[in-house]
Parts: C-alpha cells; structure tokens; sequence
C-alpha cells in the first residue's frame, strides 16, 4: 500500500509541476501574438494570475471547491488549509492515490488557469487594476462554485454530467468571460476598418508563441494525465495517447482548411489548431479510443478556423484566439463526451449539453456583473495615448527589450525593403 501511495503521489507531483510549466507556455504564447510594446504588462498579468491564484485557492477557493457534504450547489468547509493529521504526523489515509497536500497544490494549478485565457482575449487594452480585481473574484469565488457543481459532487454529478479534466470546468469557464469581457471593452485601435472589415495586427515574436504552444503541449502531459489521479499505467497511457493525436489532428485540419480559404499557409492557424484539439479531447481523453481522438481534434482544428472568423465578422477583437479555442472548442469537447467513446449515448449527449447549459448562465452573468461594475466605476479601457504608446511605458514604466535591440530590428526591416 505504502509504495502504491508513493508511486501515485510521485506521478500526481509531476502532473502538477507539468500544469504550472503551462503558465510559462501561456505568457510566451501572448506575448508572442501580441505587441513589444505590451510585453511587460502581459507578462505581469500572467505572474499575479498564478501568484494571486494560488493564495485565494489556499485561502478559500479549495474548500469551495471540494467543501464535502453540501447541497450540491454551494457549500464552503472553512478558510485556509487544514490537513487531516494523526498523531501530529500527515494522515497518509486522506487517499489511495495522493496526498492532502498534493491534492491541493494539483488542482490550484487549474484554478488559475481560467483567468489567463481571459488575459489573452484583452490583451492590449485593458487596464491593469480592473483586470487584477476581476481575477481576484473570478479565481477567487466564481471558478471553485462552478467547479463544485461537478468535481465537488455536486448537482451536475449527480445528473450524470461528465468532464474528466476541464473542457468546460476550466477552458470553457474562463472563455465564458473572455467574451464578455471583449465584448464589454471594445477592440483594439485599428483592428477593424471603417467599413467594418477586420484588419491584421500582427504579433512581434511568433517563433515565442509556437514555443508557447509546444510548452503548453508538454504541460497538457500532467493537465490530463494528472486527471487520472493516480499513476494507473493503461488509463494513464491512453489519456497520453488520446491527448497527443487530437492536439496532432486538430494542428492538421487547422492548417489544411486556413490554407484552402485563406491561400496561405499560417502557422497561428496551425498553432491554435493544436490547442483547439488538446482543449477538445479534455473532456473526455480517458474514454475516448485513439481514432476517437482523432476524430475529436480533427473536428476541433476546424472548429478554431471557423471560430476565428466567427469572432471577427461579429466585430469581437480577440488577440490571440482565446475564444475560439477555450470557449468555442471547449464546448464542442464537452459534447463530444456523448458522441464519440464509451459514455456515448443521448442521455449523456442531454447531459452534457445541459451542462454546458448551466455553465454559459453562470459563467457569462458572473463575468458580465464584475467586469460591468468595473467598467461603471473605475472604467476598464485604457486611454487613446496609452494604447498607441504601450501599456507597458505607462502601466509599468518599463520596457521588454532594450532600445539598441529594437533599433536594430527597425533596421533590419528597413533595410529589406
């Protein structure tokens, strides 16, 4: 027993170094798809994300989250952590699989997870405050009650919903208030055009996103294999499995139909392809069969495609597609779960959707009162000057590369014309 424990607890540990290398793969992937001139303040989002996260996750968000006996809607076991020991030593009995405290360090790393897609989507524009108060509520309160629903064992549980690692309770949550949150700040200067079209802004460093990407790629080894919560090797392996073909199809597909409607071969197209699918199989990664998953990212690649372009003809400016992959493929992961594997039925399939049901109420009605109370009192855009200066000269008095750098890449472009 004792080296079952030790062999799970040692794997869940990895997993969960895995998901906090995620967050190092996010702030590459924004920067990367976002301006030099906003480095600095994306990147300083990203650290008081998981900084932040994780102190309100100890503090209040993990007996939220999982607070035991409850009414299956919203229950609350007490602030702070508060271990189960014996003796003055850990009660190594708290599970078969890990520990108390690997338990909570595992699943902070997902709570933090939500806010971050939604730094992405306002990139640029937002101001600093009004985005860390919102991320304090939403990691804080909104996240941990939405997760109770169903990690918890809570009344979607019991209805028989099903999110084996976060399609929904993670991608979805935090792309419900990115889009109300975009929607609420408007788009950046010159994104559209008088006539509405949507025009480029391209990002300063794209070999950083696909870093980015493959960092994130790497990290879903621990989100979904973690999951498993414990180091069983065949339901480990699969998840590993299913989870590395969807991220390898929906990067295909993705690619295949950007370059058939756009006659171009784009590598952001390609990268978020690769996220729509790791975010599609999410879900369901440990009941799907490798064709299965296949089938899943496939569908989720072209699902980021179209989604992008949703996005754009409805006047919506999101940076880095963050909508499109963890709102849009999340939602198509989750109902997934009732099409394609071994829970595959209609009574899953009205499961999952009504799930996904109550989660788009609560999520986007949260998202809209804290970021509206924002914008009513404190105001949430940054000003005219501020945006075409850079958030980080005037949000942080800083710049990301030194001037002699970014000299000579001016250069270097002028030079090639």
């Amino acid at each position: 027993m004792d080296n079952i424990l030790t062999t799970n607890n040692v794997w869940m540990m990895i997993c969960t170094g895995l998901v906090f290398f995620m967050h190092l793969g996010f702030a590459f992937l924004e920067i990367g798809l976002t301006r030099k001139k906003n480095a600095i303040n994306i990147l300083f989002k990203n650290v008081f994300i998981i900084t932040c996260g994780l102190l309100l996750y100890a503090l209040v968000g993990f007996n939220l989250m999982y607070p035991g006996e409850f009414n299956g809607f919203l229950g609350f076991s007490g602030f702070g952590l508060d271990a189960p020991l014996q003796g003055g030593a850990l009660d190594l009995s708290y599970n078969q699989g890990y520990t108390y405290w690997t338990d909570f360090l595992f699943q902070g790393m997902f709570a933090a997870t939500a806010a971050t897609i939604v730094s992405g989507a306002v990139a640029e524009r937002m101001k600093l405050l009004p985005f860390m108060i919102f991320t304090i509520l939403y990691v804080g309160l909104v996240y941990p009650i939405a997760g109770s629903w169903k990690w918890g064992g809570g009344f979607l549980d019991d209805f028989g919903f099903y999110d084996f690692a976060g399609s929904t309770l993670v991608h979805s949550v935090g792309g419900w208030a990115a889009i109300i949150a975009v929607a609420l700040l408007g788009s950046r200067i010159g994104k559209f055009k008088p006539d509405g079209t949507p025009g480029a802004i391209p990002g300063h460093n794209i070999p950083l996103a696909m870093a980015g990407v493959i960092i994130l790629w790497l990290g879903w080894f621990g989100f979904n294999g973690g999951s498993v919560l414990s180091a069983d090797p065949g339901l480990t392996s699969l998840v590993l499995v299913t989870t590395c073909l969807a991220a390898a199809a929906g990067g295909v597909f993705a690619s295949i139909l950007s370059t058939l409607l756009y006659k171009n071969m784009d590598l952001t197209m390609f990268l978020n392809g690769i996220l729509g699918g790791l975010v599609g199989i999410t879900a369901g990664a440990d009941v799907m069969s490798p064709m299965d998953a296949i089938a899943i990212g496939a569908i989720a690649g072209t699902i980021v495609v179209l989604g992008v372009a949703l996005i754009d003809k409805l006047k919506l400016d999101d940076p880095v597609g963050a909508i499109a992959v963890h709102l849009i493929c999340g939602m198509w992961g989750t109902l997934a779960v009732g099409i394609f594997g071994d829970l595959a039925g209609w009574s899953q399939f009205i499961a999952q959707v009504s799930g996904i049901a109550v989660y788009a109420v609560f999520c986007s009605t949260s998202a809209f009162l804290i970021i509206y109370g924002l914008k009513a009192t404190v105001g949430i855009r940054v000003s005219a000057r501020e945006e075409i200066d850079g958030l980080d000269t005037h949000e942080h008095g800083m710049d990301a590369y030194e001037e002699g750098l970014e000299s000579y890449a001016d250069l270097s472009v002028e030079h090639s014309r």
